[in-house]
């Protein structure tokens, strides 16, 4: 089940569980929309990986309990800077290749 983190682990943005703008990797890595387009080149600097954005957990229990009253967020915020130089000279060689061939 996936945490739906509070927020973008770059920019500190906050992303609650409703948040169109959060985009996470195939290891939960969350970032905001920004970020991911305009810092990271949609290449995760964790893993290499690209983003989607994160499913919306329904905020009501519209059926069988699946629902963020059952399986809330965490508040354990992930925040640590990206090297934004360090990561250009990463992404260089990946940024091309679409996240399914990397």
């Amino acid at each position: 089940m996936l945490e739906l983190r509070p927020s973008c682990e770059h920019c500190n943005k906050q992303l609650p569980p409703e948040s169109p703008e959060a985009r996470i990797c195939s290891y939960e890595c969350t970032f905001c929309a920004a970020c991911v387009e305009e810092v990271l080149a949609n290449v995760c600097p964790n893993c290499g990986g690209g983003f989607v954005a994160r499913p919306v957990r329904p905020a009501h229990n519209w059926k069988n309990n699946n629902y963020l009253g059952t399986d809330p967020a965490t508040t354990r915020v992930t925040h640590r800077l990206v090297d934004v130089e360090a990561h250009a000279r990463f992404a260089d060689a990946i940024r091309d290749l679409p996240p399914a061939a990397r």
